[in-house]
């Protein structure tokens, strides 16, 4: 029995805090940052309860005779579950000004999920796929090397919250930032998916297509908007 999923949280707390103050002031209003902070705290606790409570259902496991399971972790948390239930969090409670509360809150959020996923180091679960990369690692007494799946993830997701952080300084159409970056994190999944343990369903599909719908609904946005601000002479 294990409480390691706490340090998972703890490192995605402080990257998401960090990346908020940073923005604040910044690419963000200065008096916005405890708004978005609020929110996303609350998406995240509620999204990764979700995520564990589904975990433990699919695993058998009945949440009510065992309710210390939820935070002692044998099964890990549910992606899918997770996801949905965080962002629908998120976006009941920035409902007043949703674009620009979204936008806000979106590189924060993709520093959390780096976080999350660098937390493996906490947790010693990074390891996925056997290869023979000059970077492969291989778990403690065993002689098969592994990708460090969970590193990718956490880059890739990292590299993605900065690129977004210096994006919302060029000023694009309000929602675009937060379309784009579910893109990006589903993106980031659907890369490494295939290199993860096969514990269960492959969810590349799920990945793929949350990658295109949330790509196609940022250029709606974009180009929609657009055409919408376009003076009559411009739109001949």
């Amino acid at each position: 029995m294990e409480f390691t999923l706490l340090g998972s949280v703890a490192v995605a707390v402080v990257l998401m805090y960090g990346v908020l103050r940073f923005e604040g002031g910044r690419t963000n209003a200065a008096d916005c940052t405890r708004d978005v902070w609020d929110a996303l705290i609350t998406a995240a606790v509620i999204g990764v309860a979700v995520g564990r409570l589904a975990s433990m259902i699919q695993a058998g496991t009945n949440p009510i005779s065992h309710p210390g399971d939820i935070l002692i972790v044998r099964a890990g948390v549910d992606t899918v579950a997770a996801s949905v239930a965080a962002v629908t969090t998120y976006v009941v409670l920035t409902r007043s000004d949703p674009w620009w509360l979204a936008d806000a809150g979106a590189p924060a959020a993709l520093a959390g999920l780096a976080g999350w996923h660098g937390g493996c180091a906490v947790r010693d679960t990074c390891l996925g796929a056997p290869s023979d990369l000059p970077w492969a690692v291989a778990q403690a007494g065993s002689t098969i090397s592994r990708h460090p799946v969970e590193v990718y993830a956490a880059l890739l997701l990292g590299i993605a919250a900065v690129l977004f952080v210096w994006w919302k300084r060029h000023r694009p159409r309000p929602g675009v930032i937060a379309a784009i970056s579910v893109a990006a994190a589903a993106t980031a999944r659907w890369i490494t998916e295939p290199l993860r343990p096969g514990l269960g369903d492959d969810l590349s599909t799920w990945y793929a297509g949350a990658t295109v719908l949330a790509a196609a609904f940022g250029a709606w946005i974009t180009f929609a908007r657009r055409s919408r601000d376009a003076t009559p002479a411009e739109a001949d």
